[in-house]
């Protein structure tokens, strides 16, 4: 059962009870991400996220964990370009842990300048190491080639120029300006009292007063160009991409449903031809990155360098195939049946559901029950499918970033699916 109950102060709190559940997971929400950060914070969002859990007032950074393993529980944080959340999961008896816990480290960290220090070098290790790693680094890269001059397209970490001029002084400013109670929501499910989860979280966050400040995201421009960036690897790692649907956009169903046939699954389409059949790669998926206004409909491989020609040209042969004709019967209902299960496997976790919760109340102001999803994920036809895909997928506004040891022009490359 899901109920809703806001703060005088705007503060929004959520919960979803599930009482044949063990077990409660609890999330603070900020609607606040990288994307939102000025040119002098790139990265302080991600910060502090890292820094929540350095200590309080009244506890270390080794209470807060001891106090949590004490319990079989555990916390931890993550950062996007439009959200940050602060969560943990314990056994249902340790509920008011859990939210003393959160909201503690969420209102009292103390941010110490020596800790402040420490972090700044584990953040730059943290960047060194995704620049290290290929297949991750190539995503960032491409959204930035994609989104550039938009802070969409910078990476969530920022830069280590930016992360060693963060200070005290700048991280209490940025809050102050930014966790306004109005972009915060407090999510929990599993097995829960609504009211008596109201009567743990409100007297602690009702404080919360920082003073409210109006919050604009601008849409980004796609930018369709063709890169490439030489380094000294065993692969070539190619990504491309085109636009795709926003968070809230109806034609979110039809691109999850293309995204299944054309490659996140180990039945789709890239995935049987270029690994299965060809055997040119290990790893070869396409992929959908949606946010609040805009997003990207993409795909990954990483090849051996005299084989990216051949690759670029059977990933050029099946967009063109999706664009032209209509998913055949079987395959649309495998992938429809395909991301129900997903969903459905995924309301078994209570994490899963209190991030649901939150996303839906940032997107839409409600609850979206799982059968509505479930209905709309039906709804998709062949026919609309392909409509959809014939208005986003043109051949000559494609972005192509290759990283590696690549010799190739970009744009001979592009040519194969004008070819196509």
């Amino acid at each position: 059962m899901y109920q809703k109950t806001v703060l005088p102060n705007g503060i929004r709190i959520l919960t979803e009870r599930i009482p044949h559940f063990h077990s409660v997971s609890m999330g603070i929400w900020v609607n606040v991400g990288s994307r939102d950060e000025q040119a002098q914070e790139r990265g302080i969002t991600h910060f502090i996220e890292h820094m929540l859990f350095k200590g309080t007032v009244k506890r270390s950074a080794k209470d807060i964990a001891r106090e949590l393993d004490a319990v079989g529980g555990f916390a931890n944080a993550f950062t996007s370009k439009e959200q940050v959340c602060f969560h943990a999961k314990v056994l249902h008896p340790h509920l008011p842990l859990v939210v003393d816990v959160l909201t503690d480290i969420f209102l009292n960290s103390v941010f110490a300048p020596v800790e402040i220090a420490r972090e700044q070098q584990v953040i730059v290790q943290e960047i060194r190491m995704i620049e290290d790693t290929p297949d991750e680094y190539i995503h960032i890269l491409f959204q930035e080639m994609l989104w550039k001059d938009n802070p969409l397209g910078v990476p969530i970490y920022g830069t280590v120029e930016a992360v060693e001029r963060i200070n005290r002084e700048l991280i209490q400013q940025y809050l102050s300006r930014m966790f306004q109670p109005t972009k915060i929501v407090i999510a929990a499910a599993g097995n829960l009292d609504h009211q008596h989860f109201i009567d743990l979280v409100a007297p602690v966050m009702e404080k919360l007063n920082h003073p409210r400040t109006p919050l604009v995201r601008q849409a980004p421009t796609i930018h369709h160009d063709l890169q490439v960036i030489p380094k000294d690897l065993e692969q070539v790692h190619l990504c491309l991409g085109m636009r795709g649907p926003c968070q809230s956009e109806e034609s979110r169903f039809l691109c999850h449903v293309l995204n299944v046939v054309l490659g996140s699954s180990m039945s789709s389409r890239l995935f049987q031809e270029i690994r299965e059949k060809r055997g040119l790669a290990y790893s070869i998926y396409s992929f959908v990155n949606s946010h609040e206004d805009t997003g990207l409909f993409g795909i990954y491989s990483g090849v051996a360098e005299e084989q990216v020609p051949e690759t670029l040209k059977i990933i050029g042969e099946q967009l063109s195939i999706l664009r032209k004709h209509p998913i055949p019967e079987i395959e649309l209902k495998a992938a429809k049946e395909y991301l129900k299960g997903n969903m459905y496997l995924n309301a078994e976790s209570t994490d899963s559901r209190m991030n649901r919760l939150a996303k839906n109340e940032f997107l839409f102001g409600r609850y979206v029950p799982y059968e509505e999803v479930e209905q709309k994920i039906d709804e998709v036809t062949a026919v609309s499918a392909q409509k959809w895909f014939e208005e986003v997928y043109q051949p000559s506004q494609i972005a192509l970033m290759l990283l590696g040891p690549a010799a190739q022009d970009p744009g001979e490359l592009a040519q194969i699916f004008l070819d196509g």
